[in-house]
């Protein structure tokens, strides 16, 4: 398999499964900007949507989403503990926790990235990812994991929330947050797909 990234991005979560996983795989840097691979591609060939993450299969198919790729990696090792199995009354809890994640914490965090939005329209993003993040520090703060062990939702919760201070948000006003990413960030699988990240980054 070969998984398309971009150190800082969302792509870190499926790199972590992978090593998680133990499941062989190689890393093609994307550049963002230009939309090139390192080896020289032009990555909207491999992805028309023109971002990371993107999981290309030994047979030439290519997955893309973060959710749909999370969830196929986790399926490729049965038992792993990662997803529950597929049909089962916590695979869709597995599948509430992973829409929540892309769609009020991802999706909500991304207005902030750009340079061309108004301060004031993103106080209003930054009020909504607040109280997302109320949400889940409940949520953590009476579990170590979102679901019973650490799993894919929280592999992709925790790529998410290293974004907080490039937006001058200390997770400290959420404690058991902030204790949740001491925790996965201490995984070997996490320290591992980090350095190797960071590898890729200009010196």
């Amino acid at each position: 398999m070969k998984l398309y990234f971009a150190p800082k991005t969302c792509s870190l979560a499926p790199h972590i499964v992978l090593r998680e996983l133990g499941l062989p795989f190689e890393m093609i840097l994307v550049n963002n900007q230009t939309k090139r691979t390192a080896d020289g591609r032009d990555f909207r060939e491999i992805n028309p949507k023109g971002y990371v993450a993107a999981l290309q299969l030994d047979n030439g198919e290519v997955l893309t989403e973060g959710p749909a790729i999370l969830q196929f990696l986790a399926d490729q090792v049965p038992g792993s503990d990662l997803a529950p199995a597929a049909g089962t009354w916590q695979r869709a809890r597995l599948q509430e926790h992973l829409n929540f994640i892309s769609s009020e914490i991802h999706a909500a965090s991304a207005p902030l990235f750009s340079a061309e939005i108004a301060q004031p329209v993103k106080a209003v993003f930054r009020q909504r990812l607040f109280e997302r993040l109320d949400y889940l520090n409940l949520q953590l703060d009476r579990k170590n994991y979102l679901m019973d062990t650490f799993g894919i939702a929280d592999a992709y919760l925790f790529t998410v929330l290293t974004w907080l201070p490039t937006f001058d948000i200390d997770i400290a006003e959420w404690p058991a947050l902030a204790t949740s990413m001491q925790r996965i960030g201490a995984r070997p699988s996490v320290l591992a797909a980090i350095a190797a990240e960071a590898a890729t980054l200009p010196v």
